[in-house]
């Protein structure tokens, strides 16, 4: 038995398709979208149509943009012989949120991840190694997420780096600012002592 109109049950199914919404916040928001006024439901509508025609990856550093390079691609200011490797798009705007960083980016598009049928070849690997073949990168830092796909991503492209003669770093790990050494996890623990530095 159907409790909802075809159309609304379609619209909680798409929203349902969207990374980490399940079927009950799916449905609410369903429900909001109904509730807004029409020029409202309009509006968002277009917002996703807009953004699906206008943005694509920079020419670069495969980060979104709506331009031939991203702006940070495009600012005389960013040291291009600097990269910092990331997953996805979001990581760089968590890393600019710091604002340490005044090098450049390169955007993967995932990580290796056997698990899920993602390989090498599904990401931006072969455009990271374009650039760094140009021969103007001094530096090249991996900071995919510290976890196993991101650790053997990490790895798999500091070997193919390796023969260009180009010095790869990885971000350090260490305990988070305001926590508890007791709360702390073993393997973050060894990576702080690890990566310990002289004060």
């Amino acid at each position: 038995m159907q409790f909802f109109p075809a159309a609304l049950q379609n619209l909680a199914d798409q929203f349902a398709r969207l990374p980490g919404i399940g079927g009950k916040t799916a449905q609410r928001l369903a429900f909001h979208v109904l509730s807004l006024p029409l020029e409202d439901a309009e509006a968002f509508s277009q917002a996703i149509l807009e953004a699906k025609r206008t943005v694509h990856t920079c020419e670069r550093c495969q980060n979104l943009t709506d331009r031939p390079l991203c702006p940070i691609c495009d600012d005389p200011t960013r040291d291009q012989g600097l990269i910092c490797v990331v997953a996805e798009p979001r990581d760089v705007i968590a890393l600019e949120r710091a604002r340490e960083f005044r090098g450049v980016y390169h955007v993967l598009h995932g990580v290796i991840s056997p698990l899920n049928h993602v390989s090498q070849d599904d990401i931006k690997i072969k455009e990271l190694l374009k650039r760094v073949a140009a021969g103007t990168v001094r530096e090249v830092i991996m900071a995919t997420n510290p976890d196993t796909e991101g650790e053997a991503t990490a790895m798999y492209i500091s070997r193919l780096l390796r023969p260009m003669e180009v010095k790869v770093t990885r971000l350090a790990y260490g305990v988070p600012v305001g926590s508890q050494l007791e709360y702390a996890d073993e393997v973050t623990l060894s990576r702080a002592l690890e990566g310990r530095q002289e004060m």
